[in-house]
């Protein structure tokens, strides 16, 4: 089955110039080109990944996320002009998976886009079968289940991103290993780490926030200082 991606980019060329190359690669390419327009597709159909401009009329990329945040995991990739260190920072911590900065080869972009829908479709056939025993791992207070791609906090669910979900399984998988941010890249991006310290630590510092009682005090995710990351004491 084809897999459907949406363009909200407000460019007619690029906008165009994206479906042709994305039908090209076997996929099914919807556009939007305002924010309002955007969220209407993310209401009405089945996608499977979006691709975000942050400078749209109507409604703004970061605002269209949070809303698309507020419903679904759908895998989002923004793309933009804008590629300081704080816009992806910004787009990263209100739940994008990935930031392309514009200029961009199509090369990139299909990899990224392969990648991301790859991490969020091998969970699919679990889900999908409701004879499948659910996968829930434990720790302390904090289980995570594979078949729902669903996360609990002492009982409570909490909404994770497709990202965040990912690093938090790495390390559940993983409890008495300590992980290098290259290694967390490695893993959960499947690209090459070039020194992306940042995205890394905005999406653990937003994990932080959504699981532990008191982020500057975590007990589920610890800092190994001059190492990296690892689950527990």
């Amino acid at each position: 089955m084809l897999k459907t991606i949406l363009i909200v980019e407000d460019d007619q060329e690029i906008s165009k110039l994206l479906k042709n190359h994305l039908e090209q690669e076997n996929f099914t390419a919807l556009t939007a080109f305002d924010g309002e327009e955007a969220l209407a597709f993310v209401e009405q159909e089945k996608l499977d990944l979006i691709l975000l401009d942050l400078m749209l009329p109507k409604l703004n990329g970061l605002d269209l996320l949070k809303k698309i945040r507020e419903t679904t995991l759908i895998p989002v990739l923004i793309l933009s002009a804008k590629g300081s260190e704080l816009d992806k920072a910004l787009g990263l911590g209100f739940g994008a998976d990935d930031y392309i900065s514009k200029p961009f080869s199509m090369i990139e972009l299909t990899a990224r886009v392969h990648a991301a829908i790859r991490r969020v479709t091998q969970y699919m056939p679990a889900a999908e079968n409701p004879s499948t025993t659910s996968q829930i791992l434990h720790f302390k207070g904090l289980s995570l289940d594979l078949s729902t791609f669903s996360a609990q906090v002492n009982g409570k669910f909490v909404q994770l991103t497709s990202k965040e979900f990912h690093i938090l399984k790495l390390f559940m998988t993983h409890k008495n290993r300590a992980f290098t941010k290259e290694q967390i890249y490695h893993f959960i991006w499947e690209d090459d780490y070039f020194g992306n310290e940042n995205v890394i630590n905005v999406h653990i510092s937003r994990l932080r926030e959504k699981i532990e009682e008191d982020p500057s005090k975590p007990k589920y995710i610890q800092t190994i200082w001059g190492i990296g990351y690892k689950l527990g004491e």
